[in-house]
């Protein structure tokens, strides 16, 4: 089996087939970036990416990744170190405090502006909604996705 995480290919022994694709990554590969909150897929702090949609990891076995693109938060960082702009505006915004949920947060509104250049604030709400955060407060969060779907439109 081959699993693709952060442009990374993997050789997965079949023995880890049925393995939570949360687990692989933070036990096997060492991205603690994933976070596994809830572990039923209900919190979203275990985002990721699978061939840029979001999806809960902790409901992902690694057979249902196979030979699909994996991004992890580790992978959103430019390679000379630099954040992405969305993990920039999310420090920027004040929207990361414990930072828990910030992975998942980060990789679910990197994907909705993928879509969607010029968000509402009622559409990055919606967006956002299955991403549960316990101490930032979703106001921060939100100017966050707005101010980053500024910043990627000037790239």
């Amino acid at each position: 089996m081959k699993i693709t995480v952060n442009d990374i290919e993997y050789n997965v022994p079949k023995e880890y087939a049925e393995t939570k694709l949360s687990t692989y990554l933070r036990e096997n590969l060492k991205l603690t970036g994933t976070k596994i909150g809830c572990d039923i897929g209900m919190c979203g702090s275990c985002t990721v990416l699978v061939n840029y949609q979001p999806r809960r990891s902790c409901l992902l076995k690694l057979k249902d990744v196979c030979d699909k693109q994996i991004i992890t938060i580790e992978g959103l960082a430019n390679p000379d170190g630099t954040l992405h702009p969305v993990q920039q505006a999310f420090i920027d915004a004040g929207a990361i405090q414990c930072g828990f949920c910030t992975p998942g947060m980060i990789l679910t509104a990197y994907a909705f502006l993928l879509k969607n250049k010029k968000p509402t604030r009622e559409e990055a709400r919606n967006v956002m909604k299955g991403n549960i955060c316990r101490c930032t407060g979703y106001q921060q969060i939100i100017d966050a996705v707005m101010l980053a779907a500024e910043r990627m439109n000037k790239l």
